[in-house]
């Protein structure tokens, strides 16, 4: 999939491509935008000058709201890009000023996939942060969010899900007739790191993965195997006897695996929520005599702000934290120097382009071909 040609050929299009944003996601939006734009442009389409549909989602001072769509959308082939971790969308509620929590953003998806009112040709809802995804299993007697959620989608018409790093892929069994894609982005990770560090040896004897616990082996053993590097892991020992906001609180971190003296080591998940995790794996790896500490996740939350990981960093135990564009990530984030930010955008691009021309997207989800491409240009 690397000419335009094979994106934009109007004879294979299924319909006229529109992009919606619900309110949140805009900034990915433009960037995914700007690509599909210069790919039109590049068969003749120069006189496009985007794929987004303005729309808008406003609210009453009661809290109720609307969602409206500005351009015809009539036999168009739909795709609705959300950001359901975007907190820094406010709305007035009563006087007040209200933060949009996950809950607010989902809702204003279904309004504006309403406000499209099956005129459409298909409805694609690109998701990369999971709705309800953090809560994919049941213990006792608890809501199912995300599944539930799904279900809801698949009954408003739509056919299509994108999202990234599902913290449980199995999600997707509460919908089994329904295109659901999980997507990793390790390659853009990759790509972004050795550009950012460039004098890393990815070999075992100077690097060396570390999954943070059992439910994120799978994603660093990939890691592992592509740079062909050994793997080693951390297990939590969780007092289930109490539950501390919200979960059973973790009491330690054990690990299993070779020695990192002296390695370099990358640990990935597929969040950061507080970051006590992965601060708590950090420290000791450098006490077992880690040379660097790379960390990694999808989505940067840090709930509980950036105090800790600037300490961290300032003490030589963290030398970078890589993270994609996926979600929001604050002003103060983005000028932490400790901070790398992956752009995923053109990869969005590739599967909008692949759907709306009907091409397999088997090739873009596998990126095992692009990854050894690279570590070749790298000379490594």
């Amino acid at each position: 999939m690397a000419q335009a040609k094979d994106f934009f050929n109007p004879e294979n299009s299924v319909a006229e491509l529109r992009l919606i944003a619900a309110p949140g996601a805009e900034e990915l939006a433009a960037k995914i935008d700007y690509h599909l734009v210069r790919w039109a442009a590049e068969v003749g389409d120069t006189g496009r000058k985007t794929f987004i549909s303005p729309s808008d989602c406003p609210r009453f001072q009661s809290g109720d709201a609307k969602g409206m769509i500005h351009d015809t959308v009539r036999g168009d082939d739909l795709f609705f890009l959300v950001d359901p971790g975007n907190y820094s969308v406010t709305y007035t509620l009563f006087g007040y000023e209200n933060h949009m929590s996950p809950d607010d953003h989902f809702a204003n998806l279904k309004r504006l996939i309403q406000a499209a009112a099956g005129k459409g040709h298909r409805v694609t809802v690109i998701m990369p942060n999971l709705y309800g995804g953090r809560q994919h299993r049941r213990s006792s007697r608890e809501s199912l969010d995300c599944a539930v959620a799904l279900q809801e989608l698949q009954a408003m018409g739509v056919t299509n899900i994108i999202t990234f790093d599902a913290h449980d892929p199995r999600l997707q069994n509460a919908v089994p007739l329904l295109s659901f894609d999980n997507v990793m982005p390790t390659y853009q990770v990759l790509k972004t790191l050795l550009r950012r560090i460039p004098d890393l040896h990815l070999d075992p004897e100077h690097f060396m993965v570390i999954s943070p616990d059992e439910g994120a082996l799978d994603r660093n053993m990939y890691y592992s195997s592509v740079l062909g590097v050994n793997l080693g892991m951390f297990y939590k020992r969780r007092d289930y006897s109490r539950m501390v906001n919200g979960r059973n609180p973790i009491v330690a971190h054990e690990y299993l695996g070779e020695s990192v003296e002296g390695k370099t080591v990358f640990i990935s998940d597929d969040i950061i929520s507080s970051g006590e995790s992965m601060l708590d794996i950090a420290y000791e790896m450098k006490k077992r005599g880690a040379k660097r500490v790379i960390a990694n996740a999808t989505y940067p939350l840090f709930t509980s702000g950036l105090g800790s990981f600037d300490k961290a960093y300032a003490e030589g135990i963290i030398t970078a934290v890589f993270s994609t564009n996926l979600t929001y990530r604050t002003p103060e984030l983005l000028k932490r120097e400790w901070f790398c930010d992956v752009d995923v955008s053109k990869y969005i691009a590739y599967f909008i382009a692949a759907i709306n021309h009907d091409l397999s997207v088997g090739s873009i989800i596998d990126p095992h071909q692009k990854i050894q491409q690279l570590l070749k240009k790298q000379g490594r």
